[in-house]
């Protein structure tokens, strides 16, 4: 006769129910925020910081550690992630982009992004291109690239010994939340709303200026502006929770930072804008236009209190005075010409700018000549008898790099 031992047989239900750890449900969900929080951090500082962007150096504990987690909780290879990065950057908001919402529709991109990532990393090309530099030892080659399902079979195993039925839950949030923050979230949603702090030449967008919940990437459109940078905050009310991860590692001798943006300086002005002038527009050329935009929107508001056209209209020019003509949008074309027609002061700055932007952008010019064209531009700024204009001219006349 087969007698069981109730003592243990209860054990044993209690362990399959509650697992080892015998955690309570909020226990288990403060857990499932730490666990996915450490996971994010991976992703942004060695992922995309580190591998795809070389912005800072890891030391080699710390870059196996986070490695043998993403294997873990993502499956992800390493040399798949920076190379379809890189060719996003590389490509970006174009055909070839492999996550585009531009290109591939925002619903796609946001519900389905894991599938566009798992299908571009099936492109040989892609990871022969762009896959350079990426770890390439013994534990790469024979564990995390070749058995990468495992590193989340792992996982499941780890997560129901510790939390028992509850850890099922545990394993699905940890897998679904990178395809859902990183695939989804920051390739669909920060291309396509938020706010911009510079002209970058793609639709990258900051979807808040506190980079908590994912690290950090929030601050997109900073990224694609200064995209080999370690920080990606940029102004004073930015905060990059990421940033302040890599400074903790780098304070105990853990991480190395590269490159940072770029901060522009004053000195005295300059009697004329020289080539030590074009030096310093060019090297900071996304935060000078930045602060012409700044003027430009002051003085908008200065002129439009002189009410001449529909609120409507001068609602839509507000919002595309102070960008790029390639970037304004078909349905805003109309109201914003018929503002420029309205207010000569606004047509003036805005083909000033547009003067001012083609000075980087003109190759055909010798650093002589530039610091000429520069020149020449800061006189006629000074000269329109535009305030907004001469101010902006002699600040930039005092600008360092």
């Amino acid at each position: 006769m087969l007698f069981i031992d109730s003592a243990a047989f209860d054990a044993t239900l209690n362990w399959l129910a509650n697992g080892l750890l015998d955690f309570s449900g909020w226990q288990v969900f403060f857990v499932i925020l730490g666990l996915t929080h450490v996971t994010i951090a991976s992703v942004t500082i060695f992922l995309h910081r580190h591998q795809a962007h070389r912005a800072l150096d890891l030391h080699p504990a710390v870059s196996h550690f986070f490695r043998f987690w993403l294997w873990m909780t993502t499956g992800q290879v390493t040399k798949e992630w920076a190379a379809i990065h890189r060719k996003h950057h590389a490509k970006c908001e174009q055909a070839e982009d492999p996550h585009s919402p531009h290109v591939h529709g925002i619903k796609t991109v946001l519900f389905t992004g894991a599938e566009l990532y798992r299908k571009e990393s099936k492109n040989k090309e892609t990871l022969s291109r762009y896959g350079h530099g990426t770890p390439d030892d013994w534990m790469e080659r024979n564990v995390y690239s070749r058995f990468s399902w495992q590193g989340v079979a792992l996982m499941l195993i780890i997560d129901v010994a510790l939390f028992g039925f509850l850890g099922l839950t545990v394993w699905a949030v940890q897998m679904a939340w990178i395809p859902i923050t990183a695939a989804g979230i920051i390739n669909g949603a920060a291309h396509y709303w938020g706010y911009r702090n510079f002209e970058a030449s793609d639709a990258s967008a900051n979807i808040s200026p506190w980079g908590i919940l994912i690290g950090g990437e929030e601050l997109h459109n900073n990224h694609h502006t200064y995209p080999t940078s370690a920080k990606l905050s940029v102004k004073p009310y930015e905060f990059d929770l990421g940033w302040t991860y890599i400074c903790i590692l780098q304070f105990f001798g853990l991480a190395h930072v590269k490159k940072t943006p770029p901060v522009l300086a004053y000195g005295e002005v300059r009697p004329v804008a020289d080539e030590k002038t074009l030096e310093a527009l060019i090297a900071n050329r996304y935060e000078v236009m930045a602060g012409y935009a700044r003027q430009m929107r002051s003085v908008f508001r200065e002129e439009v209190a002189n009410a001449k056209l529909d609120a409507s209209v001068l609602k839509i020019a507000s919002r595309w005075i102070h960008r790029d003509g390639d970037k304004v949008p078909a349905e805003a074309q109309a109201p914003l010409s018929a503002t420029l027609a309205a207010y000569p002061v606004l047509q003036k700055m805005l083909a000033m700018r547009e003067e001012l932007r083609q000075i980087w952008l003109n190759t055909s010019h010798n650093r002589e000549q530039l610091a000429l064209d520069l020149q020449a531009w800061c006189k006629r700024a000074e000269e329109s008898g535009i305030a907004a204009l001469r101010d902006f001219s002699t600040q930039l006349r005092a600008a360092r790099a």
